[in-house]
């Protein structure tokens, strides 16, 4: 562990502060330090409220010494995507259109990250209302990837990605609609999991595709995603189409062993085109699966690229239909890129819309019984191309970009539209993908 408080994973210092091992101030004070290096560098955050967090470390503080503990995460800071809702504070959703809007209920997610006895660190950057792959926004500028400040974070919870990857926060939520938590968590080097479909309540986070919205962390470790994913999952009166199911014990399951897991390599789809440095590094990664006893498992797959293209008739027709007003009446407030892939959708046919809604469950069922029949997770990559440049994507709307985009999300969306979970495992650029009913 290190004893450096910026540089604890989440657990352990959750743990720390729990113990009384370091005050909940002394690690606030040391990420804000942090924070104030990194930012006019990285770009990560939307707001940094210093004194209303050192404020309410101290309040931490001052209930641990009485014995008062919220929960797991007492007293520890950190830090969201700015698109989860908080009562009382600004909300911008990397747009200029919500510039100034002020929240009168807080999401479900945050306030259970709250409950568990988190304090607020500030909100961070995501790309123009959590639409586009690369991160870029062109009202607020890029997040820049703290590994090479040239170089793009995914999109679109791209100051989630950067800020854990930079420690300048121990987690932070983002939102996957076609894998804006996994293409940053990927591109930065970060832990995370895209959860099961329905799993973590959408009330109070801004919607973009109410088919398709997930809610989830990205962390500096797997225990760490799971932590959060824990805390966050679970039925919601407020949204009906939550999962009415219990939550199994996600961080217990960590530890149990892989002997015997049957572990999916895919013959098709992604690893078409795939860079070499990336299909080596999965290959190191399938070969630490096997040391451990996992069965490696060569598992054919049914054609994806119809499940993309259906999660983007539903994702574009869904995101035009939820902006058609603010199209009509506000059409320059928008940047080019977002303003043009909106208008896309407002032409899409509603025959083509409901047919991909329609062959959704047909299109699980069939992958679960080609590919869960044989084995227990798929290992595959979230990305099969190097991470790009900033220059290389700033393409505003162009001939040019709708072909980028797909190169970039190729092998998210098929995940997106089938609805399965996801965990990324820092530092690879891997995903394991589970059956949907997990």
């Amino acid at each position: 562990m290190s004893r450096e408080p910026a540089l604890m994973t989440l657990t352990e210092v959750a743990r720390a502060i729990a113990m009384k091992q370091v005050s909940s101030h002394e690690v606030t004070r040391a990420l804000l330090h942090r924070i104030a290096q990194w930012q006019p560098h990285l770009n990560a955050f939307m707001s940094i409220e210093s004194e209303a967090a050192l404020k309410a470390a101290e309040a931490a503080d001052a209930e641990l010494a009485k014995g008062e503990v919220r929960g797991p995460l007492h007293g520890v800071p950190l830090a969201h995507k700015d698109m989860y809702y908080d009562a009382g504070k600004v909300s911008t959703c990397g747009s200029l259109i919500r510039r100034d809007f002020v929240a009168t209920t807080t999401s479900t997610a945050l306030q259970r990250l709250k409950d568990a006895g988190q304090i607020r660190l500030g909100t961070l950057h995501l790309a123009e209302f959590a639409y586009g792959p690369t991160g870029h926004n062109a009202h607020y500028g890029p997040v820049r990837n703290p590994w090479n400040v040239a170089h793009i974070t995914g999109g679109s919870s791209s100051g989630s990605g950067s800020a854990v990857a930079a420690r300048l926060t121990y987690a932070a939520l983002g939102s996957d609609t076609g894998g804006s938590i996994r293409l940053p968590a990927a591109m930065c080097g970060t832990s995370a999991i895209k959860p099961t479909y329905a799993r973590v309540s959408r009330a109070g986070a801004m919607p973009l595709s109410h088919s398709l919205d997930t809610v989830g962390p990205l962390t500096r470790t797997v225990e760490d995603a799971a932590l959060i994913a824990q805390l966050i999952s679970g039925p919601d009166p407020r949204d009906p189409t939550c999962d009415p199911r219990p939550v199994p014990n996600w961080v217990n399951e960590i530890e149990k062993p892989v002997k015997g897991l049957r572990v999916g390599r895919p013959r098709q789809h992604f690893y078409d085109e795939c860079d070499p440095q990336i299909a080596a590094a999965m290959g190191a990664s399938l070969e630490a699966f096997g040391r451990l006893g996992a069965k490696i498992v060569e598992v054919d797959l049914p054609e994806l690229t119809a499940y993309s293209a259906a999660a983007v008739f539903i994702s574009t027709a869904e995101a035009a239909t939820l902006h058609r007003e603010w199209l009509r009446t506000r059409a320059d407030d928008y940047s080019d890129q977002v303003r043009g892939r909106l208008m896309q959708g407002l032409a899409i046919p509603a025959t083509a819309y409901i047919d991909a809604l329609r062959l959704r469950g047909t299109a699980l069922a069939e992958f679960c019984a080609q590919v869960f029949s044989k084995v227990d997770l798929l290992h595959a990559p979230v990305l099969g191309i190097a991470t790009p440049t900033i220059a290389e994507t700033e393409l505003g709307w162009s001939e040019r970009t709708a072909a980028v985009l797909a190169r970039i999300t190729r092998l998210t969306r098929p995940g997106s539209y089938l609805g399965l979970p996801t965990v990324c495992a820092n530092a690879s650029a891997l995903s394991t993908v589970g059956r949907a009913a997990r």
